[in-house]
């Protein structure tokens, strides 16, 4: 409707003035068809002026419609039907502009299947996914979107998450495993239990966030909206000068300078600065929505682009948080089995990642343990209980000299400090108060995460950080191996909160990239808090300022690539906007540029700044 009403003010426009200047039409018929293009063309500004002004709020359209309006006292009825063209379309164009960044966001929404495959009662039947319960067993066949997010109790295939995690190959899941709405199934037939309600699903929640972050303002969108908000009355105030003191010292005639003064109302007209950066925003998150990226808003995009220091966990972020027992090493005569023995008993009780690999070792060994009682955990440092009523702690070898305020013996610390220097984490075990073994564990580094900071290192980042409750010597090695700047070890949780304060204080601004849950406070403390495989982690995605769908940390590079690429659009757009309002003002005083000319470069500079910011659509 707004882009054929500013259509029809261009066709009457174009009427009365060929009509007038060419075929001699009557200055009424003429007139007629001015008014209509004014009525076209001026419709939407008109309206949306009139209701910002009964809230005493004076806005663009409140400057052109008086523009306009000047422009028609002093019988310029062609200008002013040539500014409300110009702008009626010029705001059109932006808003289909704008919606083109809108539908990159709703098109996220538009991939899961309305309908599902239900098995009941031995059949199987179509339903609405809005209608599926917890429970439900859902059947995908091969090359179907999978519609509800669920967990495989049947059948084994790759599935493509890209449209979740933004990973570019398929993915093997197999009986057990977690599946996302929206994702397609490969060449295998699946039956999955509905784990999620439609509303609930990641894929749900990732648009209503992204949709949420369009409405949290940037730095830079606080900056122009005060601006426009001090702007607008001084440009009213001084128009009024304008017409008033020029013909009053007797340096203009009072038509010229009320013409000039309509003139400086366009000229001064704020539009590019208020499209600027939101559209440069609303892209960029869009596109980083489309790569497998969650920016929760403007704020967090821009203060992204201006980090020099990334800090890391170093459990699950650079390394696979998967670690595995590589050695066990018996004390004073016990034996391999009996020390495990104890060990799972206890460390079944806890979430670790160390204690499920200790756990899992046992199991692999066949090696049955009894359950654990009175378990306390000791954040950092390890875990104590009683197993068949004995005593029993698992930790490392400061949970033991804390609490015997001295260095463990000498016959203990030699093999840790051996087993630590080929990059293994060590845990002692003690069954009453006699140590009975070492459990060695080794945490590999991922795959890509050497590639992924030597790339962050060539886009600017000076300082790549890993914070970890680990030993120095295990954090010495790890760092070594993928590249790590530097790095600080053995910190309990709150003693990251500390350290990224530091780096702070020493970088300005500072990302901490954690797992969403254990690092929450350290990344709460951070100028911006990066959560790695939100995609089946509820707590990462609501904890993060930003959230890497999936575990690949090559979507860092991307992320700082981006808002790096964002925050010189934004600048950019500043600079065109701020730069025609400054050009076009002097030379509206001075008579150098009429209105029409004022109209062009306004228009102009609106139209090449949502253009500008168009382009982060198509950023790689």
């Amino acid at each position: 409707m707004e882009l054929i009403l500013a259509l029809l003010a261009g066709l009457f426009l174009a009427l009365g003035f060929t009509g007038e200047k060419l075929f001699d039409l009557s200055p009424s018929f003429s007139l007629a068809l001015y008014i209509m293009a004014y009525l076209a063309g001026g419709y939407d500004a008109t309206r949306h002026a009139l209701k910002s002004a009964m809230l005493l709020r004076f806005d663009i359209d409140f400057l052109m419609v008086v523009a306009a309006v000047g422009a028609a006292v002093l019988g310029e009825w062609p200008e002013g039907a040539l500014l409300l063209f110009l702008f009626s379309l010029g705001h059109s164009l932006e808003h289909f502009a704008m919606d083109r960044a809108r539908q990159a966001i709703k098109a996220l929404g538009q991939i899961t299947p309305k309908t599902a495959r239900v098995r009941r009662d031995g059949s199987e039947a179509e339903m609405d996914v809005e209608e599926l319960q917890r429970g439900y067993i859902v059947v995908v066949r091969p090359g179907e979107r999978v519609p509800i997010d669920g967990k495989i109790i049947k059948g084994s295939s790759s599935l493509d998450e890209s449209p979740i995690t933004g990973e570019s190959v398929p993915v093997e899941k197999s009986a057990g495993e977690i599946v996302f709405a929206g994702t397609v199934n490969g060449e295998g037939a699946l039956e999955i239990e509905v784990t999620k309600l439609a509303k609930d699903t990641t894929l749900a929640r990732v648009v209503r966030m992204v949709e949420e972050a369009q409405s949290q303002k940037s730095p830079t969108q606080i900056f122009t909206n005060k601006f426009e908000r001090i702007f607008v009355p001084v440009v009213l105030i001084g128009v009024v000068f304008v017409i008033v003191l020029p013909p009053l010292a007797g340096w203009l005639a009072w038509d010229v300078s009320f013409l000039r003064a309509m003139a400086i109302l366009v000229a001064a007209s704020p539009c590019a600065l208020a499209i600027g950066t939101p559209a440069a925003v609303l892209s960029a998150i869009a596109q980083a929505g489309r790569n497998g990226v969650l920016i929760k808003g403007g704020m967090h995009l821009e203060n992204m682009g201006m980090v020099r220091a990334i800090a890391f966990d170093k459990t699950g972020t650079i390394t696979t948080g998967k670690p595995e027992v590589t050695a066990v090493q018996p004390l004073d005569g016990s034996g391999e089995e009996e020390v495990l023995r104890y060990a799972a008993a206890l460390e079944s009780r806890s979430n670790h990642p160390l204690a499920h690999a200790v756990v899992l070792k046992a199991e692999a060994l066949q090696i049955d343990f009894p359950e654990a009682d009175d378990v306390m955990n000791f954040s950092g440092m390890g875990i104590r209980g009683k197993v068949e009523g004995r005593s029993v702690a698992i930790g490392n070898a400061k949970l033991f000299s804390e609490e015997q305020h001295a260095e463990l013996p000498p016959g203990i610390m030699e093999p840790i400090r051996e087993l630590e220097s080929a990059g293994n984490t060590t845990m002692l075990v003690q069954v009453d108060d006699r140590f009975i073994g070492i459990i060695a564990l080794a945490d590999r580094p991922r795959a890509g995460a050497r590639p992924s900071l030597e790339r962050l290192r060539h886009l600017g980042i000076r300082s790549l950080i890993m914070l970890t409750g680990d030993n120095e010597r295990v954090a010495q090695a790890i760092a070594r191996e993928v590249g790590i700047t530097e790095f600080k070890a053995g910190l309990l949780p709150e003693e990251k909160v500390d350290a990224v304060r530091q780096y702070m204080e020493r970088y300005g601004k500072i990302a901490m990239v954690g797992d969403g849950v254990n690092d929450a406070p350290a990344m709460a403390n951070a100028t911006v808090g990066i959560a790695m495989g939100a995609g089946g982690a509820d707590v990462a995605l609501e904890t993060a300022d930003i959230a890497l769908m999936s575990s690949d940390l090559s979507r860092l590079p991307f992320v700082v690539a981006l808002s790096r690429k964002s925050r010189r659009v934004i600048i950019q757009n500043l600079v065109v906007s701020l730069g025609v309002i400054a050009l076009l003002i002097p030379s509206a005083l001075l008579g150098v540029a009429g209105i029409g000319i004022a109209i062009m470069f306004h228009e102009g500079s609106t139209l090449a700044v949502v253009a500008n910011a168009l382009r982060l659509l198509k950023f790689k």
